[in-house]
């Protein structure tokens, strides 16, 4: 199997046949699949995906128990993907199948352990692009990546990377935050992006925020460390004020202002309590990312054409057949 084509569907009766009609067109010279992950979908995507799996060999089909979010959907489907190389794209030809081709001769030149998209022209809405951008300057610092690549869903990765992520079995999954804790043998290749065929964007400001806070406190102690940093900067800089204060008063042979030293005493105060909330924190964050013992995601039914059953190594994810 060389592509595994991973696509999260929420809502997307009217885009996800001839997607899939499209895709299997497009590879019919790679041997291919589809993996389909339905995130609880309100429409009638899970009866047109069921569907699917009959019309085309190639597709296999997963339902959530509930709508999880778009990265639990994407790694349910690598989780049961067999590709030497995965591609996640969107639901609703924004990202057009014939690109796929294009990440993956990228991939095989350069050798790229994951290949990103980048958009000749992004025809998303204003605000899915200046959230975008404010993510972009986020992962930059939180992650230290280039700062000119964008982290587009449309992207493909080796099978070997692919393993390492699924290992993580946490209930807030970041996936570009997870490929930059596993390689920065990373590839950009230029593709079109296309306007939305069908219904409007999922991206909202709950959304936004909802991803704001798992990249902040899920994926980097970046945030604790400057929590830390400014204790002690507030320590040092009370601590300075406090000997020049004292002395300026000896020199002018009278005592300091009183307001003066209790202004200094909450900064020093403050600067105590921020760097023992950083240092507690450090400790803190550490273990609930690695103790955490919600569930990822929770498997209703699985569809499938071939022979192979799924691997049940996701001891965090329940499933009902």
């Amino acid at each position: 199997m060389l592509l595994s084509v991973i696509i999260p569907v929420y809502n997307s009766e009217r885009t996800i046949l001839p997607l899939v009609e499209c895709l299997v067109d497009e590879l019919a010279a790679y041997p291919f699949e589809i993996v389909l992950v339905n995130d609880g979908s309100r429409d009638a995507s899970e009866a047109i995906c069921e569907s699917l799996v009959q019309l085309y060999q190639p597709v296999q089909f997963i339902s959530l128990r509930k709508n999880f979010g778009e990265f639990q959907a994407v790694m349910c489907g690598l989780n049961h993907a067999r590709g030497e190389f995965c591609v996640i794209i969107d639901d609703d030809f924004q990202n057009p199948p014939q690109e796929i081709i294009k990440l993956l001769r990228e991939a095989q030149r350069g050798g790229y352990d994951v290949v990103y998209s980048q958009y000749m022209k992004k025809r998303h809405a204003w605000f899915r692009n200046w959230g975008s951008w404010l993510v972009n300057r986020l992962t930059t610092w939180l992650l230290k990546k280039p700062s000119d690549l964008y982290l587009s869903s449309f992207k493909l990765l080796r099978r070997e990377v692919v393993q390492e992520i699924i290992r993580y079995k946490g209930p807030y999954p970041y996936l570009d935050g997870l490929i930059f804790q596993v390689t920065r043998n990373v590839g950009r290749v230029v593709v079109t992006h296309e306007k939305r065929r069908e219904g409007g964007s999922n991206y909202t400001v709950k959304r936004l925020i909802s991803l704001f806070l798992t990249i902040f406190f899920g994926y980097s102690v970046q945030p604790l460390r400057l929590l830390t940093l400014t204790g002690m900067g507030l320590m040092a800089f009370s601590f300075l004020a406090g000997c020049a204060e004292i002395i300026g008063s000896l020199l002018r042979t009278h005592l300091p202002e009183t307001d003066h030293l209790v202004w200094l005493s909450i900064c020093l105060g403050a600067g105590v309590q921020l760097f023992g909330m950083g240092v507690l924190g450090e400790y803190v964050g550490r273990m609930f990312m690695m103790q955490s013992g919600l569930p990822q995601y929770i498997v209703k039914s699985e569809h499938f054409n071939h022979d192979r059953k799924p691997e049940r190594v996701r001891a965090n994810v329940s499933s009902r057949a």
